[in-house]
């Protein structure tokens, strides 16, 4: 394997990117994620696809953000002095603040840096942000930061002290601690068999997520659901059981990735509150595992809880 240059990577510069989408990728997206998957005319959910009683455009889910850098994988590879297997690439972890409301289809410019780079021993995690600008005002509407595990990619530091560098001092770490009561709010739904198939017409078209055989070599028994998908479903059960489908209430967004979900399997989202966080987590109901833990902060309640 050729040699690990952490200096050379963290100072890498990613050329800027735009993103155009419309309104009808914002409903696939939602779709995609489960919108509507439990009745078709949920009035907490229809507004994510269709406009109906004078709704000039559809609303947008804030997750839809994660999209915005969905061909960052390709980049990722083109670092200098980063050596990895791309087959044996994971994503332990995705931070998302929402500035501004997204607009139903847009123009997006992307500027993204290399946050984080740390040595694990078996595995590399590097931290990736993305600021997301409407190009024709210039207005910051979001920021995505994600950690990706680049396993059997670690090993690199020089010294007995292992390699680690973050633009983030760690009090800007988003703790939390999945509490032992009992949680505020449950929230059971199933994912279609098809979920992954779907979820990949939003651009993530890594095969892990659809080739039997490309799966396998990265040790699963068959493909496995996106990470961001399962994110997807955790985020919606929050809108909607917390902030009683009022989506602008969300200011930032944590998920760590715990474990893979097979589509078709059943997701339950337990949701604690913490002043005005949402502590939360996702458990496969099938094997009793939990895949997906994180904090969703809010400016405010709804007036209903």
């Amino acid at each position: 394997m050729a040699e690990f240059n952490p200096s050379l990577i963290i100072s890498h510069e990613f050329p800027q990117t735009t993103y155009t989408y419309t309104e009808r990728d914002a409903a696939l997206y939602a779709l995609g994620i489960g919108a509507c998957s439990r009745d078709a005319v949920d009035d907490k959910e229809l507004k994510y696809v269709y406009h109906q009683d004078g709704q000039r455009s559809i609303e947008v889910l804030p997750t839809f953000s994660t999209l915005f850098s969905v061909d960052l994988q390709s980049k990722i590879s083109k670092i200098p002095g980063l050596e990895f297997d791309p087959r044996l690439l994971l994503h332990g972890q995705q931070y998302i603040e929402i500035y501004k409301p997204l607009p139903s289809s847009g123009c997006l410019l992307n500027k993204a840096t290399v946050a984080g780079l740390h040595d694990k021993g078996k595995a590399t995690v590097l931290e990736i942000e993305i600021l997301s600008y409407e190009k024709e005002s210039g207005a910051l509407l979001c920021m995505n930061r994600m950690a990706i595990y680049l396993r059997g990619a670690g090993g690199f530091s020089k010294s007995s002290q292992p390699y680690s560098y973050t633009k983030y001092p760690s009090n800007q770490s988003l703790a939390y601690k999945i509490p032992k009561s009992q949680p505020f709010s449950v929230y059971e739904e199933c994912t279609q068999p098809s979920q992954a198939l779907l979820y990949r017409l939003s651009g993530d078209y890594n095969p892990l997520h659809s080739d039997p055989m490309i799966a396998q070599i990265a040790g699963f028994s068959r493909p496995i659901l996106h990470g961001l998908c399962s994110l997807g479903f955790a985020v919606r059960a929050i809108i909607k059981n917390i902030c009683r489908g009022e989506k602008d209430t969300i200011q930032n967004i944590t998920g760590r990735f715990l474990l893979h979900v097979y589509p078709g399997e059943t997701l339950i989202t337990e949701m604690w509150l913490d002043g005005l966080r949402v502590v939360y987590q996702v458990k496969v109901k099938e094997r009793n595992k939990a895949v997906l833990s994180g904090v969703v902060t809010l400016s405010r309640f709804t007036s209903s809880l």
